[in-house]
């Protein structure tokens, strides 16, 4: 079987961070190298059934299954199979119990899963509410969020493996005493940067939203009713907060566990970070997904070709449970016992270009359920058949499964991956969203850019003689193609991208897919900076009555950490014409008065205390800062001056103050330090901090810190000068990956670049 096509963005990844390395970190393997690698261990699991076997006999079909781009496994075990590590599941949930010897125990934990390249999902609805007894110490509790920073902490300080960065899921359920605080914890962008959170919201809280009522709060260790709170005003301050930045999502756990296939074993409580994964406590899952992109043949699906890598990838992924080598005791029996896997899609968008079918349409929703449909039938049939030759997973209970099986050797087969990073191997779209942008500029080495567009798009642009490199780049610019008439109304309808779909479509495709999925669906629904907090609501609800198992919202430009832009924003003005008056204007910043008034702020740092001066101009707008590092020189000190000349600049040139708090503030460097109830990750947040609390002040949001007054003529260096360019950067730089300098695109609860980088891993 010859190697698939591999794009350029396929072998970046592959050699970032899939690839074997030497000690001198020379690449010493080739991708398939990489496939027979993966394919020769996992193979060896029918060893462990037939002793027999001089040579694994399905090593050059699960080869074929990976060479072809037909069928990936999930990141670790592409990584680590055959290798030393051997450690080959991406998702894990650690139970969190509510003594200290327990929460700790579970940081120790994911402290050793994160270092061997897993994600964890936490629930902790178990840990006694804020100011409840702690009878050993005579004290009163944090509550659960004080415990999340621990988590947190520990994930910041943990490189996984050098190839994977730590995430986790935390969950609390909403009828915890702690609700309110949970759902705000991550206000400000900054906090709890590690984790993705979601209320677990029951049957009984979603019913008491629709009547208005009230619901009861429990504590955790008492299981007594401790008081209660309005459904529909919890759901609201949800709905608040998730509009604001994303989060908190919502799972809807009592649904989940109607779906659990061994209830006799125990409840679900937590998801894996990304939230399509639920999992018991101390159970791990391996995910596979189908790359559908290869799925057709004369312009119609090639159900021949889709049902043989079904029952192949059902087979490799069960012969992973085998092969995997666990970082836990506790870890390898529960999963052994119910034998988990979860097998779903990749590029189900270019699958719909492919068909001629747009994403948004109702044969879109016709083809996502049937498409789940026949590989759900097909996984469960090969499922069955392995347990026919294996025996069924040792939990079995054919009477809690779906349709009443007689053998299973899974107890659940199917779920809905984001598929990030496979996907850029696998050259197609990511799991089942739609397009998010037809072309992008990446900027790379010596201030080159590439222009990059979606292959379906070009390939048909040329085709029907539309296309050009100064159409391409306006599209890369604008985003989408729905408002340039230069391309047929039929192609924009095809290639419509994630910001051209309402909501409410996204829902559908989650709930049609959902429909057919044993776990559950990662998916992003997408709303355009102008939405609602309403809007957000209602895709809430719709989500609940469709039978999703959580949501994931995404407003553009609702945080700090900026995705790829929208190219036309909210009065329909084009952003590329936007920009290029903006630059035409006059670049000279603002002169300087003799004198001019501000005050200095001190805050503490993990280089010492630095000093920021905060001066306005006679209209009251920010006219320039001033650093100053107390006890610091060198590099330290240099680097300060330097931030206080660019945001210096910046202020005089006319970019807004919140643009550069945006830009600077969330910045890590290895010694954040706590400073008023919160944490200052750098010195660059530092400064991001003194602005806004320096404008908050002077809004009346903040009392009056005590200040040094100041009055001081000063006159600006003329190195303060240099080029309107560079503080421009501030703005037009947001939304960069930090590996390689292209957009960011926000999916599945993560931001995520085509280079393969993810904050989620």
């Amino acid at each position: 079987m010859e190697l698939g096509q591999l794009t350029q963005n396929a072998m970046t990844v592959l050699k970032k961070r899939y690839l074997q390395k030497d000690p001198q970190g020379n690449i010493v393997e080739t991708p398939e190298e990489l496939f027979r690698r993966v394919a020769k261990n996992i193979a060896q699991a029918d060893r462990f059934y037939h002793p027999e076997i001089d040579l694994p006999p399905f090593e050059d079909d699960f080869y074929s299954l990976m060479a072809s781009l037909d069928f990936l496994p999930n990141s670790p075990t592409l990584m680590n199979a055959g290798r030393e590590l051997q450690q080959l599941s991406a998702c894990f949930v650690l139970p969190v119990g509510d003594s200290m010897d327990e929460i700790f125990d579970a940081v120790k934990q994911m402290a050793l899963i994160q270092k061997s390249g897993g994600g964890t999902g936490f629930s902790f609805s178990r840990i006694r509410p804020k100011n409840d007894v702690v009878g050993s110490t005579q004290g009163v509790s944090s509550g659960p969020v004080s415990f999340m920073s621990v988590f947190d902490t520990a994930t910041e300080t943990i490189k996984q493996g050098g190839t994977r960065r730590g995430a986790n899921m935390g969950i609390l359920r909403v009828d915890h005493p702690d609700v309110l605080h949970f759902i705000q914890c991550k206000e400000g962008d900054h906090h709890f940067n590690n984790f993705n959170i979601s209320v677990a919201a029951t049957n009984e809280f979603m019913e008491a939203v629709e009547e208005g009522r009230a619901f009861v709060l429990r504590n955790p260790r008492t299981r007594e009713i401790i008081g209660s709170l309005n459904a529909r005003e919890v759901f609201e301050k949800m709905v608040h907060y998730a509009w604001k930045n994303g989060d908190p999502g919502i799972i809807f756990i009592d649904r989940i566990n109607q779906d659990n296939p061994t209830p006799q074993v125990g409840q679900i409580e937590s998801t894996n970070p990304c939230g399509e994964q639920p999992l018991l406590p101390y159970e791990s899952c391996n995910l596979g997904s189908i790359n559908l992109s290869n799925m057709v043949r004369n312009g119609a699906i090639d159900w021949e070709r889709l049902g043989s890598a079904t029952e192949k990838a059902v087979h490799f992924l069960d012969n992973v449970i085998d092969m995997n080598r666990y970082t836990l005791p506790q870890i390898e029996a529960m999963t052994k016992a119910n034998r988990k896997i979860g097998l779903g899609v990749m590029g189900f968008a270019d699958l719909l270009i492919l068909l001629g079918i747009p994403y948004n349409s109702p044969k879109a929703l016709e083809i996502g359920g049937k498409v789940m449909a026949f590989i759900q039938k097909r996984a469960r049939e090969a499922s069955r058949e392995l347990a026919l030759k294996r025996g069924s997973f040792p939990n079995f209970d054919g009477s809690t499964l779906k349709g009443r099986w007689d053998a299973m050797r899974n107890a659940t087969v199917t779920t809905i991956a984001p598929a990030g990073t496979i996907s850029i191997i696998a050259g197609t779209s990511s799991g089942i969203e739609p397009l998010f942008a037809l072309a992008f500029i990446r900027h790379v080495l010596e201030g080159k850019e590439l222009l990059e567009a979606n292959p379906y798009f070009e390939a048909l642009a040329k085709q029907e003689g539309f296309h050009s490199e100064e159409l391409m780049r306006k599209i890369a610019y604008s985003g989408n193609i729905q408002n340039i008439k230069e391309v047929p109304e039929n192609i924009r309808k095809l290639f419509v991208t994630a910001h051209d779909i309402t909501p409410e479509d996204h829902i559908r495709m989650q709930a049609a897919f959902q429909k057919y999925t044993d776990n559950a669906v990662s998916k992003t629904v997408n709303f355009p900076h102008d939405a609602t907090v309403e809007d957000v609501a209602k895709v809430y609800r719709l989500a609940y009555e469709l039978g999703c198992k959580g949501v994931t919202i995404y407003r553009d430009r609702s945080r700090a950490e900026q995705v790829l832009y929208k190219g036309v924003d909210s009065q329909g003005k084009d952003r590329l014409k936007e920009e290029e008056e903006f630059c035409e204007e006059e670049r000279k910043p603002r002169a300087r008065q003799d004198v001019i008034h501000g005050s200095t702020r001190k805050i503490r740092t993990g280089c010492g205390n630095l000093y920021v001066t905060v001066n306005e101009d006679e209209e009251g707008k920010l006219f320039e800062i001033f650093n100053q590092i107390g006890k610091a020189g060198g590099c330290v000190a240099s680097q300060s001056e330097a931030i206080g000349r660019l945001v210096s600049l910046a202020f005089r040139s006319g970019i807004e103050p919140e643009d550069i708090i945006r830009q600077l503030k969330g910045i890590s460097c290895h010694t954040p330090v706590w400073y008023r109830e919160g944490k200052v990750l750098s010195c660059s947040d530092a400064v991001a901090k003194a602005i806004e609390w320096h404008l908050q002040e002077k809004e009346g949001r903040i009392k009056t810190e005590p200040q040094v007054r100041a009055s001081i003529p000063k006159h600006p260096s003329k190195e303060e000068g240099g080029s309107f360019q560079r503080s421009l950067s501030l703005v037009f730089q947001r939304g960069a990956c930090p590996e390689c300098g292209g957009p960011l695109v926000f999916e599945e609860g993560c931001a995520k670049c085509y280079c393969g980088y993810s904050d989620c891993g």
